[in-house]
This record gives structure tokens, C-alpha cells and sequence, in this order.
């Protein structure tokens, strides 16, 4: 199978601000500046739930289109902290550990008390 052209497009888009353009999404530079790769992830996240993707490059722009629409918006009204994308933003929160002082093996360096 050879690549379509649009296939040939997308090869070519590396940033969040190349494909809001390619695919004619106004956005604010702000938002895309500090959520870059949460949006593109989610939007990766969205064409990951369509059950089947069409064949011809028109319908499947239009999906693409769709999808990252969504993923632009989910963070213009939101963050990275709520939306969760990464798995670090998924962890629980870290739980407190205590250790007794006399549970501390210190071990003195001989050397370095002979100065």
C-alpha cells in the first residue's frame, strides 16, 4: 500500500502548532505553549478510540480534525493536572514515610576524622 498524500502530510507535521495549523484550528499560543504534549497526546488518545478509520483522505481528515479539535479543547477549559493524560498525573499521592533516628546506621569515615 502506498502512502496517500495525506499520509504524506502528516509525516511531515511535528509540533502541536503544525498540525492545529494543518488542520485549520484557531488556537491561542498560550494554551498550546504550555500544553503542547498533553494535546497531542490526547488527541493520539482520540484517534485511538475510533473503531474504524475510513480510507479515503477526506473522511479521515475530517476525523482527524474532530478529534484534535477536542484534545485543543479539553485544554482551553482545563490543565494538564486535571485532565490527567501522563501517567505521572495518574499516581497516587505519594504516601509519608517515617524512620526512627536509631533505626539510621551512620558509619564514620576513620579517614576523614584525621584532618
Amino acid at each position: 500500500m502506498t502512502d496517500s498524500e495525506f499520509d504524506l502530510d502528516l509525516e511531515e507535521l511535528s509540533s502541536a502548532e503544525d498540525f492545529l495549523g494543518y488542520f485549520k484550528i484557531e488556537y491561542e499560543q498560550k494554551i498550546v505553549h504550555v500544553n503542547r504534549l498533553h494535546i497531542l497526546q490526547r488527541f493520539h488518545d482520540y484517534l485511538n478510540t475510533v473503531r474504524e478509520m475510513p480510507e479515503d483522505d477526506q473522511s479521515r481528515r475530517e476525523i482527524y480534525t474532530q478529534m484534535l479539535q477536542k484534545a485543543y479543547q479539553d485544554f482551553k477549559l482545563s490543565d494538564a493536572q486535571t485532565e490527567k493524560v501522563f501517567k505521572v498525573f495518574q499516581m497516587a499521592n505519594p504516601s509519608e514515610v517515617s524512620i526512627p533516628m536509631h533505626k539510621i546506621n551512620i558509619e564514620k569515615n576513620p579517614s576523614a576524622s584525621q584532618v
